[in-house]
């Protein structure tokens, strides 16, 4: 029987509760003190026990490289996601156990509907991705296939197999959709991406997508593969693929945590908002930038480590300090890069890896 702290994160996660989220978080915190023993270990060592903390700030963060050698999970997983690695190969790899996929399965739904599509659409999806099939572990090709299910429309199908991509077939089915009026949706990796924009620039290769079409991209490039600035990358969608850049979003998220993060501009677009383009942070979650060597908050505006405090991380760690460098901007934040010193890992290189066996 599910335990009845997951049931109102649920419901707080999908709206339909008056619970607040710092309330939540410390009764997230006990229950993983409880019954996580090394998060338990963890806290032990900080000095901190649900009796001494007050706000949900004051929840020890662990450190995403902790998920390559504790187990953080409170019960029997439902499904464990891995790491992709980095770039170097050989490394340990990161595992996230679930005992509550439903978590992850709702925040992603929700969040993803938000910030892709806000206007209802259901539209055909072209994804850049390895199905689930060839990477049964990976969170990206989990979440990727989530919402195909849920909100893909006929004819979505991914376009990255066993052999790297599909670029024939990627090619006919741009083409067919140019000849209809149906709005479209591109999802993958930014290394995807790039492999197929530099063919389309070598070849001359444009298109121009029915109104409306939107894309979302994720995994950064990880310092091995040409990197392009995010204003470039923008502008090559509108001038390949004639997607205007507030319907190009960019998404943040990572295999140690149950939620992801999107750009505003497409559901700021629907909204009639005119905003600067920034991650948003959905109500379940909480994010702070912290200085990388003392941990304190900073000053807005300045760069520091990302930490996010994740209620669908009801099953593991619901504070993480990532690797990932950012500032908050608005009601968000934007990453800037790594932190000196982290491992270049994330999905784009399962891509490149595949692309290498060709």
């Amino acid at each position: 029987m599910r335990e009845p702290l997951v049931e109102r994160v649920l419901r707080f996660i999908r709206g339909t509760t008056d619970e607040t989220f710092e309330g939540l978080a410390l009764e997230v915190f006990g229950f993983q003190y409880q019954r996580n023993p090394a998060y338990r270990r963890f806290c032990g060592q900080r000095g901190v026990t649900p009796d001494t903390i007050v706000r949900w700030d004051d929840i020890p963060p662990v450190p995403t490289a902790a998920f390559k050698f504790l187990d953080l999970t409170c019960a029997p997983p439902e499904h464990v996601f891995l790491t992709s690695g980095t770039s170097q190969g050989g490394e340990r790899r990161g595992q996230h156990g679930f005992p509550w996929l439903e978590l992850y399965d709702t925040s992603l739904l929700k969040n993803f509907t938000a910030h892709l599509l806000p206007d209802g659409l259901r539209p055909r999806m072209l994804i850049l991705a390895p199905p689930p099939d060839l990477h049964p572990a990976s969170s990206l090709s989990h979440m990727l296939e989530g919402v195909r299910k849920a909100h893909g429309g006929e004819g979505s199908v991914y376009f990255v197999g066993e052999t790297g991509m599909n670029l024939a077939g990627l090619l006919d089915s741009l083409r067919e959709v140019e000849s209809q009026q149906d709005a479209i949706c591109l999802l993958g990796t930014s290394f995807a991406f790039v492999h197929f924009l530099d063919v389309c620039l070598l070849e001359g290769w444009t298109f121009q997508l029915p109104e409306g079409s939107r894309l979302m991209d994720t995994g950064g490039f990880k310092g091995r593969s040409r990197e392009l600035s995010r204003e470039e990358l923008l502008r090559l969608y509108g001038k390949t693929l004639g997607i205007p850049e507030a319907l190009c979003i960019n998404e943040y998220g990572m295999t140690e945590m149950g939620s992801q993060f999107y750009d505003n501009t497409l559901r700021d677009r629907f909204l009639g908002r005119s905003r600067v383009r920034f991650k948003e942070v959905p109500p379940w979650v909480r994010t702070r930038i912290l200085d990388p060597t003392t941990l304190e908050e900073i000053p807005e505006g300045q760069v520091g480590l990302l930490t996010h405090y994740d209620l669908a991380n009801c099953g593991s760690v619901l504070a993480i300090e990532t690797e990932d460098l950012g500032y908050r901007v608005a009601e968000g934040f934007e990453v800037v890069g790594r932190a000196p010193g982290a491992e270049a890992r994330g999905c784009s290189l399962t891509v490149e890896e595949l692309e290498r066996r060709r």
